[in-house]
């Protein structure tokens, strides 16, 4: 049986067919806009359209948009690729201007490797008025070798200046049913395992990457242990369970420093210092955003976890998505009643909203975790 050829990025959109369709003919017929205003709720695979964007503009075959087997193609899959730059909030108020002024730099700047450059700027909506007045000029009338990709929920919450310069793609909220068929077909892995996938991971995508990903697949499986443990822990134990769970949502982060430092060594020869340094700075951030990602990946395993929970005390077992952790669910839904899990719901939301606010990620997690111990024991 021959094996069916790569695919890119793009053509496996199927959750959003008409964004799918709309994208790939711009990029076809070389129309496509130098900004996009991505805008749909959380969970709707805007980030995920934005990297296939990427990819279909940095694919290296000519004639082709997003081939996925290129050079080009798989470092933007595997999000390593130098010219293609995320960036999210670093403040608890929305983006710094430090921020906005970094992407101003590296946008004079030539691309590294591609001919072309992409930067997506996610919650786009949390640009204020001093730095949503800096990127103006530039979004307005950018290098002809660059795109930006904007995510937001709602052009109604974003500042009419930014929508008005950006052609606006809106993305449908997806159900869970729909987001979890999207990852069977992609992976063929069985749907409760899928849905599970989806729920942590927040999006079909992203599901995939996760169910791909050993490390991160422990990172969840810890932290429903350290759970599992609460009832029976002291002080001392979580602590130490605590710390041991950072260092297992840090261990995917060795593979992407091994990449990044690979990068470097194949550019310094002909980067300036000043280049050299922007890539060196823009590594750190990326380490940052994907040690926050696994951080917030590990608290949505805490909460599906505890909605299970809540599901089984309220007598609906049907409605749980942690088919591998049920033995888990059962033990703690015996001794927890509602309003037990719903404090301990509280709990997860409040480390995630302190995690957003750049609050230590140990000391969050550790408080939550007392705060749970408390919830699910107090009858």
């Amino acid at each position: 049986m021959t094996a069916a050829a790569p695919q890119g990025l793009l053509a496996k959109l199927d959750t959003q067919p008409r964004v799918r369709d709309f994208l790939m003919r711009a990029v076809t017929s070389d129309r496509a806009s130098h900004a996009y205003l991505f805008v749909g709720a959380p969970g709707s695979g805007k980030l995920d359209a934005a990297w296939a964007l990427a990819q279909a503009l940095l694919c290296e075959r000519d004639g082709e948009h997003g081939c996925g087997a290129c050079d080009g193609c798989i470092r933007v899959a595997r999000h390593t690729h130098p010219d293609v730059h995320y960036f999210a909030p670093e403040s608890a108020t929305g983006y710094l201007i430090a921020q906005v002024r970094d992407l101003l730099d590296d946008v004079a700047l030539a691309p590294i490797r591609a001919r072309h450059k992409v930067y997506i700027v996610d919650r786009a909506e949390q640009l204020r008025a001093n730095t949503a007045n800096a990127l103006l000029k530039t979004l307005e009338e950018p290098p002809a070798n660059v795109t930006f990709v904007l995510l937001g929920t709602s052009t109604d919450v974003m500042l009419p200046t930014i929508v008005s310069r950006c052609q606006c793609v809106p993305f449908r909220m997806l159900s869970a049913r729909e987001s979890a068929a999207a990852v069977v077909r992609a992976t063929g892995l069985d749907e409760p395992r899928c849905r599970m996938a989806v729920a942590v991971a927040g999006s079909p995508a992203r599901a995939v990457e996760f169910l791909k990903s050993a490390e991160r697949q422990e990172a969840r499986r810890a932290m429903l242990r350290l759970i599992d443990s609460l009832p029976r822990a002291d002080e001392a134990d979580i602590l130490l369970a605590v710390r041991d769970l950072m260092g297992t949502i840090k261990a995917p982060l060795a593979d992407v420093k091994s990449t990044q430092q690979a990068i470097l060594d194949q550019n310094a020869d002909y980067l300036s210092r000043g280049a050299l340094k922007q890539l060196e700075e823009r590594n750190k951030r990326e380490l940052s955003a994907r040690e926050r990602s696994g951080i917030m990946e590990a608290l949505a395993s805490a909460r599906t976890l505890l909605r299970d929970v809540l599901m089984v005390v309220q007598g609906a077992p049907d409605e749980t998505v942690n088919a591998d952790a049920s033995d888990i669910v059962e033990r703690l839904s015996r001794t927890c009643t509602v309003s037990g899990a719903v404090a301990a719901l509280d709990a997860v939301a409040h480390a995630e909203r302190r995690i957003a606010r750049n609050i230590t990620p140990q000391l969050t997690i550790e408080v939550m975790l007392f705060d749970i111990r408390k919830a699910l024991t107090c009858l």
